[in-house]
């Protein structure tokens, strides 16, 4: 069995890095998640489902019953890794390319989504740039802007664009992180986003729960995903020094994900369920 606990073998990545170069290989869950039906007939639009917790999540999904929409910016490697899996559970899945920092892009995805499967129940806003500065003067306007657009401003633009096309008990949910309430320094701007994303679910939540759409986000702690290696000094330590003196796999995330989206879950709405080896949220 792989020893996922650090410390790790040093290693780099060009951004936004590949799961292939990693040591150890995340686990997405291929060989220990189950499915259970909570999905059944459903169709799912994923950002950032190339790789890290998009993947592990569109793989559940489609253990679930669901049919899965995988949106990424150009990691096509990554990207048909993760349709295999879908395809292997004996569900419809496409990759759609692209940047979502474009609005047209996001309006794009979710038309092609629904029109691909007739319907659209649920969308995981969960693609993410990062990036680390020791320095606040060494942060650029132009990677400010790039982190907004990314992971704050496309958020809007998918849920401005999915909102008409879900129905009743439709579901929303965003990927914030233990940054929301616990900023990184070093990761000012990327935090800056995750505090504005919960923000956003939790006024977003309340103005959609009329019409019957829950809106929800997911706070994770350290998760070992391309993103770490990419952007991350020092990723032999990563995730020791939390409770569980580790970092979670993508896999450990999925749960909460299917937990948000199943229509068992009808009366949660404007959440933050923390996934943070018990680190706490307050």
């Amino acid at each position: 069995m792989t020893d996922r606990t650090p410390p790790f073998d040093p290693q780099e990545q060009p951004m936004p890095g590949h799961t292939g170069a990693m040591s150890p290989q995340p686990d997405h869950g291929e060989e220990s998640y189950r499915g259970s039906g909570r999905l059944e007939g459903m169709a799912a639009l994923i950002t950032g489902g190339d790789s890290g917790i998009g993947r592990a999540v569109a793989l559940a999904y489609a253990r679930e019953g669901a049919d899965v929409m995988i949106s990424y910016l150009d990691e096509t490697e990554d990207a048909q890794a993760t349709l295999s899996l879908v395809e292997g559970a004996g569900r419809r899945g496409y990759v759609v390319p692209g940047d979502i920092q474009d609005p047209a892009h996001c309006r794009s995805l979710v038309r092609d989504a629904h029109e691909a499967f007739g319907r659209l129940d649920i969308l995981v806003n969960n693609a993410a740039h990062q990036a680390h500065f020791d320095a606040f003067e060494d942060i650029s306007n132009e990677e400010w802007d790039a982190t907004f657009r990314t992971n704050i401003h496309a958020m809007f633009y998918l849920c401005k664009a999915a909102a008409p096309l879900m129905s009743d008990g439709g579901s929303i949910i965003n990927t914030a992180s233990i940054n929301s309430d616990s900023p990184n320094p070093g990761l000012l701007a990327y935090a800056t986003t995750k505090g504005a994303i919960q923000n956003f679910t939790a006024g977003l939540a309340q103005m959609l729960a009329p019409r019957g759409i829950r809106v929800n986000c997911v706070a994770p702690g350290p998760v070992w995903t391309p993103l770490i290696p990419s952007t991350l000094p020092d990723v032999e330590n990563f995730g020791k020094s939390k409770p569980m003196g580790r970092p979670a796999q993508p896999a450990e995330l999925a749960s909460a994900y299917v937990m948000l989206a199943d229509p068992a879950s009808s009366y949660t709405a404007g959440a933050t369920v923390a996934v943070t080896g018990g680190e706490p949220m307050i």
